[in-house]
């Protein structure tokens, strides 16, 4: 008996099959969500080498494309050689290798430069810090007696809140120190095993660069493979969009911080601001995170000159406000243009949301992340929109009313609400009347 395809009925029980499995899947996401969520978060630790590779051969891509293109490929060019597999392959060995030689170089400067800088001012705020207490509480004293009025508010402030903080010592943190111990030494460990997991992500990164273009093309041929041509452009496509905005916005964010980190020490150095190296790191390095990282940075910098100086604290508040105003309007839009396409409201629901979920990772990467997605459904809105034969601009919708069955726009109007009469108008009253209908 000869057997027959039929296409309806393999459809049909392939649509059942994938309900079906939806069914179970949903089932255990909802009654084994704990286990799946730990089994994914064993993966991401095992994966963690991987990932760290992933990441820093993204961000040394720049560096090996300026340094093949500028250096290594013009003098392959004026030598003559041959454009064969082989002398590529060399020509990326000795491009990657110059690259991990200039960010190794890099690396070794900076940090050459700022720890030696970072563990005398450590050293300096812990051997004086009694002094820098004596010193903000005598100002804090001087400042109160002579404002009586500041001095009575201050005292309330203080005995209000002086037995909360004991009662909160006594209760909660004396009777942890065991558990707080515990936790700091796994930070500790932590802290190694990222270290760890960094090493071995730089000698796998430096595989993935000498073979870049090799992994891009064997993902393009997955696409293509499993799905229609158009999907797969357009998914390549999408992929090229977001590696565009993340590069714009993380290396462009990069270059930012670092001006204003060295805008900010020759400020400080120049006026005088004590641990004026220390506080430039921690200005440059919190610049990353958008929006609000020169609050991150300024407050703790702020409150530790405060102890050494308040003159010097009222002259670094005006120095960071100025700095900032200087690289929200002039230095941030020179570099970074408009790579995110974002206003001011979604860059703080971006940063909002994700550094919930992710924490300073999700402050530093939530923005262009954001920006992805909002692009995407922006895309899809629009498409909408022109299926619709609909203006696909916002300006056209903000005061509409209706939309005609011809497209055609309402402007909305709104209804004005008719006065109530007067309680004390007199009833029957003509005049009342009169000036009722007239209204």
């Amino acid at each position: 008996m000869k057997f027959h395809f039929n296409k309806k009925y393999f459809y049909l029980g392939l649509s059942v099959a994938l309900a079906i499995m939806s069914g179970i899947l949903f089932y255990y996401i909802l009654f084994h969500g704990a286990d799946l969520s730990a089994a994914f978060d064993t993966f991401v630790t095992i994966s963690m080498p991987i990932i760290d590779g992933l990441v820093l051969a993204y961000l040394m891509t720049p560096v090996l494309n300026a340094v093949e293109g500028r250096l290594v490929k013009p003098v392959y060019i004026k030598l003559n050689l041959s454009d064969t597999k082989k002398n590529r392959k060399r020509m990326r060995m000795i491009s990657v290798i110059l690259t991990v030689m200039v960010i190794l170089w890099i690396a070794y400067e900076f940090f050459a430069l700022i720890i030696p800088e970072l563990i005398r001012s450590i050293q300096s705020i812990i051997f004086q810090f009694p002094t820098y207490i004596s010193n903000l509480s005598d100002w804090a004293a001087s400042l109160l007696e002579n404002n009586p009025d500041l001095e009575s508010v201050a005292t309330q402030i203080f005995e209000k809140y002086s037995t909360r903080v004991l009662d909160f010592l006594n209760t909660s943190i004396l009777p942890r120190i065991n558990e707080l111990l515990i936790t700091l030494s796994s930070g500790v460990i932590g802290f190694f095993r990222a270290m760890w997991n960094f090493v071995i992500g730089f000698i796998i990164s430096i595989y993935i660069l000498g073979s870049k273009e090799t992994f891009a093309g064997q993902a393009k041929k997955t696409m293509y493979a499993f799905f229609e041509t158009a999907s797969a452009n357009q998914i390549i496509s999408n992929f090229r969009f977001i590696h565009t905005t993340f590069s714009g916005f993380i290396s462009g964010k990069i270059v930012d911080s670092i001006i204003i980190g060295i805008i900010c020490f020759f400020c400080t150095s120049i006026i005088g601001t004590p641990y004026a190296i220390l506080v430039s790191v921690i200005i440059g390095v919190t610049n990353v995170i958008p929006f609000f990282g020169p609050w991150i940075g300024g407050i703790p910098s702020a409150l530790l000159i405060l102890m050494v100086n308040p003159t010097q604290c009222l002259y670094f508040i005006i120095l960071i406000l100025i700095i900032q105003q200087f690289d929200g309007n002039i230095l941030g839009p020179k570099i970074l243009g408009d790579s995110t396409g974002l206003s001011g409201f979604w860059v703080i629901f971006a940063i909002t949301i994700f550094s919930g979920m992710f924490g300073i990772l999700g402050m530093v990467v939530g923005v262009p992340i954001f920006a992805v997605l909002y692009a995407g459904f922006r895309a899809l809105v629009n498409k909408q929109l022109a299926r619709k034969q609909l203006p696909t601009e916002t300006q056209p919708y903000l005061m509409v009313g209706a939309i005609t069955e011809d497209n055609s726009f309402t402007e909305y109007v709104p209804v004005k609400k008719k006065r109530k009469s007067s309680a004390t108008k007199v009833k029957n009253n003509p005049a009342a009347e009169q000036d009722e209908k007239e209204e």
